[in-house]
């Protein structure tokens, strides 16, 4: 969307996460351009699936949040133990490194880039809610 906007000439609203992507079509990759990607998601029981039930994970325990770059991957789950990839060694993803004393300085380092992007970027205003075919519903606690 902020590209869509700024190829209009249009302000792109502060809620949007996104940047435009017109500058690497006019001179190439921005210096302060993001070096990671970042998101999260949310395995709360559906209408067609139930993963929350599965595990015995409580609604709001139910999200995973995920930093990756070209070398490492960090996956911080609320209720289950983390998970981390050296992809550089492990491209599919086999062999959590979690555990790992190796890797525990930079699983350290991911996690913090994690908090700080959570700290920035957070947001649960469908929190409670639970997708059907019918629309959202409300879900008690």
């Amino acid at each position: 969307m902020p590209t869509i906007l700024e190829w209009l000439g249009l302000e792109v609203p502060r809620q949007c996460d996104g940047r435009s992507l017109l500058p690497f079509v006019e001179k190439g990759a921005p210096a302060d351009w993001r070096t990671e990607v970042h998101y999260e998601f949310d395995f709360r029981d559906l209408f067609y699936s139930k993963p929350e039930t599965s595990l015995g994970i409580p609604m709001d325990k139910c999200s995973l949040a995920v930093v990756q770059d070209e070398a490492f991957k960090y996956v911080h789950f609320a209720a289950l133990p983390p998970l981390f990839f050296d992809l550089r060694k492990d491209p599919g993803q086999f062999v959590n490194r979690a555990g790992d004393p190796a890797y525990a300085g930079r699983m350290g380092e991911y996690a913090a880039k994690m908090l700080d992007w959570r700290l920035g970027f957070a947001e649960r205003t469908l929190t409670g809610y639970r997708a059907t075919p019918l629309g959202l519903e409300v879900r008690a606690a």
